[in-house]
């Protein structure tokens, strides 16, 4: 069975940052195109970031330049570094591949908000 399990969410004023981790079990992550995305409350589920298997990052115009993905193959982990947080990137986040299957972990919850 293939699970992500999702970690590092929490409450942070705006202008703070957070690290997201997506653990990866049942299968090696290293071979697959993988992405963050996150569902913001009374909204459709949307694309964040993505990660090819050699290490080509691809963002959201919402997020550019203040999110940074990242995988370490040898942990089979994606990781999701979120900078000068915005109140409006308040939501739950979740990993997957890229395109997404249709197999959704927990995710996280990430709250911003003074």
């Amino acid at each position: 069975q293939v699970q992500f399990v999702e970690s590092g969410g929490g409450l942070v004023q705006p202008g703070g940052s957070l690290r997201l981790s997506c653990a990866a079990s049942g299968i090696a992550a290293s071979i697959f195109r993988m992405a963050w995305y996150r569902q913001a409350p009374e909204k459709q589920r949307e694309y964040v970031a993505d990660i090819t298997i050699i290490g080509r990052a691809g963002y959201a115009d919402s997020v550019k330049g203040r999110f940074t993905i990242s995988r370490d193959n040898a942990k089979n982990t994606v990781y999701l570094q979120m900078n000068s947080l915005k109140p409006e990137d308040t939501g739950v986040y979740y990993c997957n591949y890229y395109p997404n299957s249709d197999r959704w972990g927990q995710g996280t919850q990430v709250t911003v908000s003074s």
